[in-house]
């Protein structure tokens, strides 16, 4: 199944997250090898958009706050490094919206 085109992916989950260095759980030097950076975030949102966002999500999970849901694939990034990648979405139950959660390298492939 696809998930909305009007799925929800804030900005501050990509420039306060996934793009910045972080101690713990950081993903900005993975991301930065396909030439994801905190200046083009913009880029790295439309490619989920239009790289991920196509692919079919699968349900896993469902908690007490939505229907949680797993889309694999590869990312072709701004400089053509491909990325593997693991996003994680989710329908929240009390507004029925879809958002981005997370991603990650996919190392089951």
């Amino acid at each position: 199944m696809k998930l909305p085109e009007n799925t929800l992916i804030a900005q501050e989950k990509l420039t306060k997250y996934l793009l910045v260095l972080r101690k713990r759980n950081n993903k900005s030097n993975w991301l930065a090898e396909a030439g994801y950076i905190l200046d083009n975030w913009k880029l790295l949102e439309s490619d989920l958009r239009e790289q991920i966002l196509t692919i079919d999500a699968v349900p896993t999970e469902k908690t007490d706050y939505g229907q949680m849901y797993e889309i694999r694939g590869k990312m072709v990034g701004p400089n053509g490094n491909i990325l593997s990648v693991c996003t994680i979405w989710m329908t929240e139950k009390a507004t029925d919206k879809t958002k981005f959660i997370t991603m990650y390298p996919n190392k089951k492939e």
